[in-house]
């Protein structure tokens, strides 16, 4: 009965793999074939997309969910490029001096493609007013009227001298006029009194001196004030004409820009502060000759450099020539490039900066269109998330330095006008990044409501097998790669489905695919071939591996010399090869391990040693739990057990984890329980429930193909195989060198759905089936475990029964000689106490 069942469990052939037939494809080479636009299978996620990426309501962002190599940045490519391109461009946006409020620059938002037309007509009209301002005052004209008015005024000055003169030969003085003001000199014939001249004089001729001097003096206070006002008077008059010489130029050059940006109210204010402004700074448009001198070499050029920056357009934004929707894909969203900055120059030893220095980041491009960045890019980045929620919450674009926010001293800088945000955002991630923000950030709930996620394979039905071919299209033309024939599609579809693990599953991990079909091109290039076939796909991918596997061969060389001690022919008890993966990120194998289990008399302790040192992973433990609560459910209702039992993977000293091994676990301790040996040439892989059921695992060509090149290197003995689950038999993709082996009755692989059954194949011996009683038929392996167990029960009550016996006996009374020089004592026969930590 154990053979028909081995029989009835062992794999077909058909159904270790999975080919795909080339007559399937009606081309000969994808030359033939139209390319794809677009991905494989992924028809949930793009219509996500579309609706996440076309939806305007407010938190309507998108999270691409899924893993690299998918597709999902090249169909989000494609997605927001056609969704763009229906949409009109954004207008453009300026900052502009602020005449006002010189530290908060105004933002001004022009139609497409005018901020740089507004930019050019404001410099030409500088240079314009600078070329016609020293014309103006170097003119003959503006040289007459000046000279009137000083005419006038020194007419004035004189009359107002002739008058103060006459009051001073009146009282027989003389007036001068003189840098540090007007002086008075007594006159005596008509000659100014000199010093000595007045020593000599009597005191009476001394004290009339005085008294016409302070009379005098009285007289010039009262001719000073009225002196200054003619200055002030002649300055405002010089002044006005000047002013009015620049609002001559100035005022027409305006009213046209005016005329041309009607329509921009924001435009035509600003073109009348920038008038005025340059009305009250009309020296900063003379000739360099005419600058008042300063001491400082260079600051008058500097300062008429400032004055001029204020007229100065920048043009954060532009979308010349553009006639959609911008699109920008920002693969490194530091803060900076995100949200822009304010740059600061050096001058005379201090930092200063203007609204020229201000500079757009991604956020300020993509305004009116989208926007798409990594997650992980953003979340590494200082204050990048927090500032993107912000501009998205308050639908503005502030723009402040960095540093500015972690600075604990507030500093002097510019506070420019927020620009409206009205941008897509599309973040790429992962399904953890995603669960992750949705649990712990209440904001990303708010912001991003749309979701776009891509699987990882798609069912392997004709349609998207052709699919396939077409996107193998799509790559050769756009790499410039030599066309494949359909044998080579087909073996890529081979490939595709041994990478999704599932015979009836396609893998959309197509950058995997990509480089597969780049490698094979490269040897068929090397070859001079001009098609690539399907030996050149073999090639590519036997290659790949071999690059990869240097750690998967030095462990079979371990293996197979017995520095790793895996025995793969005879029966051992308590003993079994148990399966595990390595996964090196490109590239994965499987190694067969030793897993032994001991057994003594105990109270049902079953100690996992890994878990012991802490090297047991998570899922791992939960397995071994499981494998107890299936040895208690099915052994232990008659009488609790009376075993202790130590299972360890042997010579394995990283950390183990995954559930697969709990079959094998439990194999290896019903074999240690009742000495039933199993067999060494069959690796054993599968997890298990507490009913006994045989779950399916991960990994499991890879497990096939590790135990089989084990056997293949230390013998072949046409006894060996896997067992594996019943359902991963579905998930078989072996190589064509291990299928080969099958079919020639030298490997097997064995597929189980219950404990009994990986039972019967390991121990040769029928497992058996409970009767009402709850007992086992003779013969039977659950019998011998059953029986087992009671007598270890058994053992384990005559044990204890001693160990009582012992404590309970008489203390022996000593000999006299013995006790000759001790106290006597009582030594009566009385029950000992039992020391509580007995």
């Amino acid at each position: 009965m154990a053979g028909r069942s081995n029989s009835s469990l062992r794999v077909p052939v058909s159904k270790l793999r999975r080919a795909c037939d080339a007559s399937v494809f009606k081309f000969k080479t994808t030359a033939e074939v139209a390319p794809l636009e677009g991905t494989v299978g992924q028809a949930r996620a793009v219509e996500a997309m579309d609706f996440g990426l076309s939806i305007e309501a407010a938190g309507f962002n998108l999270f691409v969910s899924g893993p690299p190599g998918t597709g999902r940045s090249t169909e989000l490519r494609m997605q927001v490029e056609r969704i763009a391109a229906g949409r009109p461009a954004p207008r453009d946006w300026c900052y502009v001096f602020n005449f006002k409020d010189p530290a908060r620059p105004r933002a001004l938002s022009l139609p497409p493609d005018r901020g740089h037309q507004l930019s050019d007509d404001i410099d030409e009209l500088v240079e314009t007013v600078r070329a016609e301002v020293p014309k103006a005052f170097e003119s003959d004209e503006y040289a007459q009227r000046r000279d009137q008015v000083n005419r006038e005024v020194q007419a004035q000055r004189e009359q107002m001298f002739g008058a103060l003169q006459k009051e001073a030969d009146a009282r027989q003085m003389a007036v001068n006029a003189t840098p540090m003001g007007i002086t008075t000199v007594p006159v005596v014939e008509d000659k100014p009194l000199t010093k000595e001249q007045y020593d000599q004089l009597s005191e009476e001729a001394k004290r009339d001196v005085q008294a016409r001097t302070a009379e005098l003096d009285s007289i010039i206070a009262q001719f000073v004030p009225q002196l200054r006002r003619l200055d002030r008077d002649v300055a405002q008059l010089l002044a006005e004409l000047d002013r009015h010489v620049m609002v001559a130029i100035t005022e027409p050059l305006i009213d046209d820009l005016k005329r041309d940006y009607a329509s921009q109210r924001d435009v035509t204010d600003f073109l009348d502060r920038v008038r005025e402004d340059m009305v009250s700074n009309l020296d900063a448009f003379r000739s360099p000759e005419e600058q008042p001198q300063t001491p400082i070499p260079g600051l008058a050029a500097n300062l008429r450099e400032s004055v001029l920056n204020r007229y100065t357009v920048n043009v954060i934004v532009t979308h010349d020539g553009e006639a959609s929707a911008p699109v920008v894909f920002e693969d490194s969203p530091s803060y900076y490039r995100m949200f822009g900055r304010i740059d600061y120059r050096t001058s005379f030893g201090s930092m200063t900066t203007d609204h020229t220095m201000i500079k757009p980041g991604a956020l300020h491009r993509a305004n009116g269109g989208f926007i798409v960045v990594e997650a992980l890019d953003i979340f590494t980045q200082p204050l990048v998330w927090e500032t993107l929620k912000r501009a998205l919450r308050t639908q503005q674009l502030m723009l402040e330095n960095l540093g500015e926010q972690l600075s604990i001293v507030p500093t002097a800088t510019l506070a420019p006008e927020p620009i409206p945000l009205n941008v897509k955002v599309a973040i790429i991630g992962n399904n953890r990044i995603f669960t992750i923000l949705q649990s712990a950030d209440e904001d990303f709930r708010k912001l991003f409501k749309a979701k776009a996620d891509f699987t990882i394979d798609v069912a392997r039905d004709a349609q998207n097998v052709q699919a396939y071919a077409r996107f193998i299209s799509k790559q050769v033309s756009d790499l410039g790669m030599r066309p494949f024939d359909r044998a080579a599609v087909a073996r890529i579809v081979e490939y595709s489905a041994r990478l999704a693990a599932d015979q009836e599953k396609l893998s959309l991990r197509m950058m995997d695919i990509v480089d597969v079909l780049v490698e094979a091109d490269y040897w068929a290039c090397d070859e001079g071939k001009k098609v690539v076939a399907a030996k050149y796909v073999e090639v590519a991918l036997e290659k790949k591996i071999y690059r990869s596997n240097l750690m998967e061969e030095r462990i079979q060389e371990f293996i197979t010399n017995g520095t790793i001690k895996v025995d793969v022919k005879g029966e051992v008890a308590g003993q079994v090869n148990g399966l595990s993966v390595y996964d090196l990120g490109d590239y994965a194998f499987g190694r067969p391990s030793r897993i032994t289990a001991r057994v003594s008399l105990g109270r049902g302790q079953v100690i996992n040693l890994e878990r012991e040192i802490q090297k047991s992973g998570p899922s791992h433990s939960k397995g071994f739990l499981i494998l107890i609560g299936y040895i208690n459910g099915k052994f232990a209702h008659r009488q609790p057990p009376s075993f202790a039992a130590s299972i360890t993977f042997e010579q394995v000293y990283d950390e183990v984890d995954g559930d697969s091994a709990s079959s094998t676990e439990l194999y290896a301790l019903l074999s240690a329980i009742t000495d039933v040996p199993l067999k060494q040439g069959i690796a054993v892989t599968g997890s298990v429930n507490q009913l006994g059921e045989v779950q399916a695992i991960g990994g499991v060509n890879e497990k096939v193909e590790g135990f089989y090149a084990v056997c293949k290197a230390k013998g072949i003995t046409g006894e060996q195989g896997v067992i594996i689950p019943k359902d991963n038999i579905h998930n078989l993709m072996l190589r064509h060198e291990v299928v080969e082996a099958i079919r020639k009755g030298e490997f097997h692989v064995w597929g189980v759905s219950t404990i009994e059954q990986g039972l019967e194949l390991l121990t040769g011996m029928p497992a058996g089936k409970a009767r009402k009683d709850g007992s086992y038929a003779e013969g039977t392996l659950f019998r011998r475990v059953t029986d087992t167990l009671e007598s270890m029960t058994r053992r384990a009550v005559e044990v204890n029964r001693a160990a009582q016996r012992e404590l309970m006996a008489p203390i022996p009374v000593l000999p006299a000689a013995a006790a000759k020089g001790t106290k006597p004592r009582d030594n009566g026969a009385r029950p000992r106490r039992r020391r509580e930590d007995a």
